[in-house]
């Protein structure tokens, strides 16, 4: 049997490549968009994808599991769980060769067998896979493909149809399903291992591992999460939904579209280098007649340059593991995107933006080209950076408000006196009741989130103060909870 994880550093995902050797049939779970990946890794092992599956409707990034339909005819194996509302309804109203999935349902792929559980709680519709490899002579499982219900020290999270997609009531409801799901869970042998579909930095849980896989015994012994399960329901609901970080903004329509239909690409779009004068323009129109933003992303790794000059209106999103996160928590659905960067970079930021539905990147403009425009006198924009001594005293003197745009779990444990609390995953969400008075002062916990928030509250017309300091040093002179 081959088994490869594929991972995706950004969004902290894991798909899985897993093939039968002797006939040469390959499975994958959870593709993600860009599916050129996974099509050379197999042809690299001289197999040939034949069918793909998943775990659930995913939330945080665009599945491939369309696009292996659409452009290969590829059989997709799609829970049939959850009721009606949480079906794949592309899948159920087109042509494709889709096979349905119950609790208990088994397929194979050459020698290798799977089962299909139904392991509701994190979504209604979600499924696990034991995975029997009968080509090695095995007739009992080796191991879950736990998908996003159970993770490396945690368990997925039960209230983003809430949180995120705004179905009101449905976390509760939610946490009660998943501790039957963590129930079953604790009947499968501690031997077993566990592939989760994400790590550590994944917004589907609040305190995953780093480590990218787990055994059933293991996270009994050492799982919080089920810890708390094994304490009964009514302390597992407690401690499952308590301090969820914020979900970024754009989880409810990678929901909507993961279910309705994703639009296949057929292959990477191209993108054009333009002048720096071209995305001035750009950044400064905002958007078009069609109603859809215009948008300039910065990706420079030096925030204190991109306040210091900038071309107006321009975003500032670098390229680091929260790329995925920032941008799909502060752009607009169906922003036409172009891009401040190095074009051997290029590829990498159009694959993320691809993954989280970001389709139109119009345009990239380099570094070097953007510094020259500036030296030229080319029109540039700047955001006053601060220190935390300093924003005190603007705040203390009445010339700003402190925006703290850290997640709601970390701002409970301390925060700057008078400090208004507004996660940068959901700053739109925010925006009607953000301070309307004088400068917004915004810090997070080392600048780096602070950076894009401010980047998009200047771009949204607000008066902005950057601080770059490390809030660490403050807090620790607080008490726990801090100052209201």
């Amino acid at each position: 049997m081959f088994f490869r994880q594929v991972f995706d550093d950004t969004l902290a995902q894991y798909a899985y490549l897993i093939g039968c050797q002797r006939t040469g049939d390959a499975i994958v779970f959870d593709p993600q968009r860009d599916i050129d990946r996974y099509l050379d890794l197999a042809a690299s092992e001289e197999l040939r994808i034949v069918a793909v599956a998943e775990t659930h409707i995913h939330a945080d990034f665009l599945s491939g599991t369309r696009e292996f339909a659409e452009c290969f005819g590829t059989r997709l194996y799609l829970s049939d769980e959850g009721g009606p509302d949480w079906r794949y309804e592309w899948a159920h109203g087109g042509s494709y060769d889709h096979v349905p999935l119950r609790d208990g349902a088994r397929f194979a792929i050459g020698e290798i067998e799977f089962q299909a559980l139904h392991t509701p709680g994190h979504t209604p519709e979600h499924m696990s896979f034991l995975v029997t490899d009968r080509g090695a002579g095995a007739d009992e499982p080796m191991g879950l493909l736990s998908g996003d219900f159970v993770f490396v020290g945690d368990l997925g999270r039960p209230d983003l149809l809430e949180t995120a997609a705004r179905v009101s009531g449905a976390m509760t409801p939610a946490a009660r399903r998943l501790y039957g799901s963590v129930r079953s869970f604790l009947d499968l042998p501690d031997y077993m291992q566990v592939w989760p579909a994400h790590g550590a930095g994944s917004s589907c849980g609040k305190a995953l591992g780093a480590v990218p896989e787990t055994t059933v015994g293991y996270e009994r012994r050492f799982s919080p999460a089920i810890a708390a399960a094994l304490k009964g329901e009514d302390a597992f609901v407690s401690h499952i939904l308590e301090g969820q970080p914020e979900p970024p903004m754009y989880f409810a329509r990678m929901k909507r579209d993961n279910r309705d239909g994703a639009s296949v690409l057929g292959r990477l779009p191209q993108t054009r280098r333009v002048s720096p004068r071209e995305a001035a323009s750009l950044a400064r129109a905002g958007g078009g007649g069609d109603g859809a933003a215009e948008i300039v992303i910065d990706t420079r790794a030096d925030r204190s340059a991109f306040m210091a000059r900038h071309l107006p209106g321009s975003v500032y999103i670098p390229l680091t593991k929260s790329f995925c996160t920032a941008a799909g928590s502060v752009l607009d659905e169906g922003a036409r995107t172009t891009l401040v960067i190095d074009e051997k970079d290029l590829e990498w930021a159009v694959r993320r933006l691809l993954r989280i539905g970001f389709d139109d990147v119009r345009g990239f403009v380099e570094h070097e080209a953007l510094e020259r425009y500036f030296a030229e006198g080319g029109e540039a924009a700047a955001i006053p950076e601060i220190d935390l001594e300093a924003a005190s005293r603007l705040s203390t003197n009445g010339r700003g408000e402190v925006l703290d745009v850290r997640y709601a779990s970390e701002y409970a444990v301390s925060h700057l006196p008078g400090a208004v609390n507004a996660s940068y995953t959901r700053l739109p969400d925010y925006a009607d009741r953000l301070p309307s008075n004088g400068s917004l002062l915004v810090h997070c916990l080392s600048g780096a989130r602070a950076a894009v928030a401010a980047s998009y509250l200047a771009r949204e017309g607000r008066d902005v103060h950057y601080i770059n300091d490390l809030f660490t040093a403050y807090a620790g002179s607080l008490e726990p909870g801090g100052p209201s």
